[in-house]
Parts: C-alpha cells; sequence; structure tokens
C-alpha cells in the first residue's frame, strides 16, 4: 500500500510539475493548465523542490574499483574469498556503527505509536487511512497512571511482574514492516501476477536481546551487561548489540519512512532507501581506498609505531582490557580510516545485506556485487546465513582483517554483533556540480 501510495504522490506531483514547466514556457504569459505553444520537447521533472543537505553522521564513499578478497594468505585454505577485481557506486556511510542513543529512538518511536493507538491519539490522513496523531503523542505522560491504565494492554502480566512493578512488555513492542521485493518481481515476467504477491509484511519484535550477553559466553559473569548496556546513559554512545539481521534492516526501513515521512510534509522529493550494505561494499568501504592492505588502517600489524593498538579486539592470549576495553568501546573510538568511518576492525561485528555462500565469488558479478535472499522462517538454515564483518571485541586479530568473512544466522542475536547504514545518493546534495 505504501509503494502504491508513492506511485500515486509521484504522479501527482509530475502532473503538478507538468502544468507549472507548461506556464513558465509560454513566453511571459502564466496560463495555467495549458501546454507550450513552440511544439517542441522541454522535459519535466519529477519534484519541485530537492536539496537534501549531507546526511548527518553519514560520510560519503566514492565510486571505485579494488580487488575484493584476500590481501595476505589464506591460512584456512577455505577458499570462500577468491581475490577479485570489483567496481563499486559511490554511496553514503554511517561513520560509526549504530549506537545505543540512535537505535533508541527508533524503538521509542514504535513504543509510542502503539502507546498512541491504545489511547485513541490517531487521525485519518486524505486517504481515509489511519495514522498516530503526534501533536497528541508527543504529550503522553509515562509515569502517570491512567497511561498505564490505557496502555495495559502492552505492560507485562501480573505473573512476570517483579515487586508488582508495572513495566513493558518487550514482545508486545513490534514494529510493522512491509517491504517490496525487487529482486523476485524483477525475475517475473507474467503480468497476471499481482503487485502485492511481491510484497513482504511481517511484525519484527524491536528491543534488543540484551540476555545474549549472558548467553554468548558458558560459564562467565556478564549479568550487569545486561542489565544495564542497553538502557544506562554510561553506555549511549556504544554500538547498539543484541540485534539481529531482522531487526537491522528493520531499523533502516523505519529510518527511510521517517526520513520521507520529513521531506513529503515539506513537499520535497523522497530520497532512496536506507539500507545494510552489500558485502562488497562494506569490504570497499572499510578498506579505505588501501586496495591491498590487510586493515582499514594499513598494515601489516594491528599496533602503530608507538605500540598502539589501532582496534578494540582480543589481543594476544586474551588480554581483553590491553585496547582499552574490556568489551565494547564508544563507537567513535579510535582513528578512523582514509574515508573517515569508525571501527570498520575490531568493537563489533556487523550485519550486511548479503547472503553468505562459500563459493560466492566464483560467480558474483563485478560490478556492485551482491548475493541476496529474502529467507523465509521454512527456509532451511543455510539459507539464513548473513554475512559479518570487521571482527569484534571478543574476536582475534585474524577476523579484524578487512576482507575476512564470517556469517550468523539472520535470526540470532549477539552481544557482539551490530550494523551501520548506508544510503544511495548523489555526492553534492542540493548543489550543482561545474
Amino acid at each position: 500500500m505504501k509503494n502504491r501510495l508513492f506511485l500515486i504522490c509521484t504522479i501527482g506531483a509530475a502532473a503538478i510539475a507538468v502544468s507549472t514547466s507548461s506556464c513558465k514556457m509560454l513566453s511571459g504569459k502564466k496560463k495555467s493548465g495549458t501546454l507550450p505553444k513552440d511544439g517542441q520537447l522541454h522535459g519535466v521533472a519529477p519534484t519541485a523542490r530537492w536539496n537534501l543537505t549531507k546526511p548527518p553522521g553519514m560520510v560519503y564513499i566514492p565510486p571505485g574499483t579494488f580487488h575484493m578478497g584476500p590481501s595476505d594468505q589464506d591460512i584456512n585454505y577455505a577458499y570462500t574469498a577468491r581475490n577479485k577485481q570489483v567496481s563499486i557506486s559511490g554511496f553514503w556511510m554511517d561513520a560509526t556503527e549504530i549506537t545505543n542513543n540512535e537505535y533508541r529512538q527508533f524503538t521509542n518511536w514504535v513504543r509510542d505509536s502503539i502507546a498512541a493507538k491504545l489511547m485513541g491519539y490517531i487521525k485519518q490522513d486524505q486517504n481515509g487511512n489511519e495514522m498516530v496523531d503526534w501533536t497528541k503523542a508527543k504529550t503522553i505522560k509515562w509515569g502517570d497512571k491512567a497511561t498505564i491504565e490505557k496502555i495495559d494492554a502492552i505492560i507485562v502480566t501480573p505473573d512476570n511482574r517483579i515487586f508488582g512493578k508495572k513495566e513493558l512488555d518487550a514482545k508486545k513492542i513490534v514494529y510493522q514492516s512491509e517491504i517490496f521485493d525487487y529482486k523476485a518481481a524483477s525475475q517475473n515476467r507474467d503480468v497476471t501476477i499481482p503487485r502485492s504477491a511481491f510484497i513482504i509484511k511481517q511484525q519484527i519484535p524491536v528491543y534488543p536481546d540484551s540476555l545474549c550477553w549472558v548467553r554468548d559466553f558458558a560459564y562467565s559473569y556478564n549479568e550487569p551487561m545486561a542489565k544495564k548496556y542497553y538502557n544506562h546513559p554510561a553506555y549511549g554512545n556504544y554500538p547498539v548489540v543484541g540485534v539481529n539481521w531482522k531487526q537491522a534492516t528493520a531499523f533502516c526501513e523505519w529510518r527511510t519512512n521517517y526520513l520521507n515521512a520529513y521531506l513529503e510534509g515539506k513537499k520535497r522529493a523522497t530520497e532512496s532507501d536506507f539500507r545494510l550494505p552489500t558485502e562488497a561494499q562494506w569490504e570497499y568501504a572499510a578498506r579505505g581506498g588501501r586496495s591491498q592492505a590487510p586493515y582499514p588502517w594499513g598494515g601489516p600489524y594491528l599496533r602503530n609505531r608507538k605500540g598502539c593498538l589501532m582496534a578494540n579486539f582480543k589481543p594476544g592470549r586474551g588480554n581483553y582490557p590491553e585496547d582499552g576495553g574490556l568489551y565494547t568501546v564508544r563507537a567513535d573510538a579510535y582513528w578512523p580510516n582514509d574515508f573517515g568511518l569508525y571501527n570498520m576492525a575490531g568493537n563489533v561485528a556487523e550485519w550486511t545485506s548479503s547472503l553468505y555462500y562459500e563459493g560466492g565469488y566464483t560467480f558474483q558479478h563485478d560490478m556492485n556485487p551482491d548475493i541476496r535472499w529474502n529467507a523465509k522462517d521454512s527456509d532451511p538454515p543455510r539459507m539464513k546465513r548473513k554475512v559479518i564483518r570487521g571482527g569484534s571485541w571478543k574476536d582475534v586479530g585474524y577476523f579484524l582483517q578487512t576482507s575476512t568473512r564470517a556469517y550468523e544466522y539472520q535470526d540470532t542475536a549477539k552481544s557482539y554483533i551490530g550494523f551501520r547504514c548506508v544510503i544511495d545518493l548523489p555526492p553534492s546534495q542540493g548543489k550543482k556540480r561545474k
């Protein structure tokens, strides 16, 4: 429905642009609804305004060519990443991993929208669709007794309360995801198949799985991290973890809709989708223009000339705090690479959009290579493997190499996996290129 509405809006904007352009081409005569009298082709812009500024917190990765694959010996002899020259188009990428504070904006939005619906703070748009009345939703008083009574449907049941405290039930804070599967639609040649066949709708719980801090490490005391990592202000600028691949993609979808809703309200053109980077994009960005170097800072060493460690990982045989952090560190810690990206090696490993397939490099295209698969719950586990890159705070140095591949299942959350977003936008927003 959203995509269909978007098309309607686009067509309507184009019609308005035709009328406006026609008036301006009539030699100073401003007659509405008339066509140019010279009988020539003048073109029609899809929208009247386009001046989006640089996306906050993102850096531009210019187009280029690099050798994707090992820059050093394949010590495992696995042949899962054979060296291959590929070309990548330009894109914008978050300078840091998505932080707890940034992800909390998403969870708060979902929480508030559900609460607003329960409290009757809704209105209808011009097409008759129900939507949240954010003017009223912003006035919700979460500590108020009357508010708690109205949103009882998303409060934990009495038998699940500790000392009778009424808290939100995280399992009930879900995001309604609606995406269009362009890959599947592009392979369809049967015009009788409706568009709805390629629309994927899911309800995705949004809160991070804090228990991963305990689950990931057997016979280890990590309860303080489980209790405080996502909620305590001290960790606000640390990378969010405990988020599975589905939640990361839902965040990207929400971020896209959040921006485009603002742009539409200002009568401006909507923009490309925020999304997870492909495996090739991630490696290209991580290298920072150093095509043959094993690490984002160059290499071949994990320390600089002063003996300082260059990333947050597991040094030596397990001296975790030697690099400055026992667990994660701030998302902007250490030095950025030559593209201005922080922690492309270490801190937390990062989700990509790509399916993990051992022999994928042998048949991928050499222009923006990628393998995608929108796995269903009924698909076999191997089809749910997504590529993760960069290594983390609990990994040894080998996993910090820009070419090292690993994977995790898309419905699994870990205390050492986060993500960052990319968006396909021109390099100079709102400026005429000379």
